[in-house]
């Protein structure tokens, strides 16, 4: 069958309703496209508290952040530590520092492995503290203070003192802080500066003025100094002295203990009666 020829004008015809046509779509689109922005500006007017477009965040200012508020201690961190403690200080007084670790002392306390470094920073920074919770097992400042304050005959006073001293000697259970001052005396270590600055000078100071009252000296003179030394390393030697020995070499020593308490008190007052005597006569 011929196929019918296609003129200029039907082409053009075409042309001119194809050309209507896609007019007639981008129109239709045009009036859609403004119809939904009409609606979503009447939704934003319509809800004024909506949240703001991105483009608008910056128009409010964001309150700052409160600061986080510090975390509040274990009530049981102080419990921890002073348990800490009495266990290596056990364990130092029987094994001494060489021997004794870290991982022991926190498997015997019951203890993370960190707790040491966690509560004393070091086991050199522990055996410091165990050797000042063992001079405070002797004697603690706060009841030495309370021995020769107030009122009072400074004899008397000294009296009470060494009576304290003597007494602990004879205690049947003796603190495990006895046995650590008696090693640390026969091989000292390097805490022991650690340990004067923070134990000994502080007692040693109350004990130099009573005994410079009881002398009528100034505690600073060498008289008073030396007077303190041999009242007191007696009295030390009684109590970290082992129970064995004394028991196996002196068995009537512990038979009376207020008979010991007694002639000790006696012994040291009339050393000090003779002491200050002699310094008057030297002047």
């Amino acid at each position: 069958m011929p196929t019918k020829p296609v003129t200029t004008a039907g082409r053009v015809d075409r042309k001119e309703k194809a050309g209507k046509a896609q007019g007639t779509t981008q129109t239709r689109a045009t009036k859609q496209t403004k119809q939904t922005k009409q609606t979503k500006q009447t939704k934003r007017a319509v809800q004024p508290d909506a949240k703001p477009r991105a483009n608008q965040s910056n128009e409010r200012e964001t309150p700052p952040r409160p600061k986080a508020a510090k975390r509040a201690s274990r009530p049981d961190g102080a419990a921890t530590r002073q348990h800490l403690l009495d266990i290596a200080g056990q364990i130092f007084a029987a094994r001494g520092f060489a021997d004794a670790t870290s991982k022991e002392i926190c498997e015997r306390a019951g203890t993370p492995m960190a707790s040491v470094n966690y509560h004393f920073g070091s086991r050199e920074a522990l055996y410091e503290a165990a050797l000042v919770e063992a001079h405070r097992q002797v004697v603690s400042l706060d009841e030495l203070t309370a021995l020769t304050e107030g009122a009072g005959d400074p004899r008397d006073k000294l009296r009470a003192v060494i009576s304290r001293f003597v007494g602990l000697s004879t205690s049947t259970s003796a603190p495990w802080g006895f046995m650590l001052m008696l090693r640390e005396m026969l091989s000292p270590s390097p805490a022991i500066p650690a340990l004067i600055e923070k134990a000994v000078r502080p007692k040693a100071a109350v004990l130099l003025g009573l005994m410079g009252k009881v002398l009528q000296l100034n505690p600073q003179e060498p008289t008073v100094q030396r007077a303190v030394m041999f009242t007191v390393l007696p009295c030390i030697a009684l109590m970290i002295a082992p129970r064995q020995a004394q028991a196996a070499l002196l068995p009537a020593v512990a038979k009376d203990k207020n008979a010991l308490v007694e002639d000790f008190v006696r012994f040291v007052m009339a050393g000090l009666d003779a002491v200050a005597a002699a310094h008057r006569a030297r002047k």
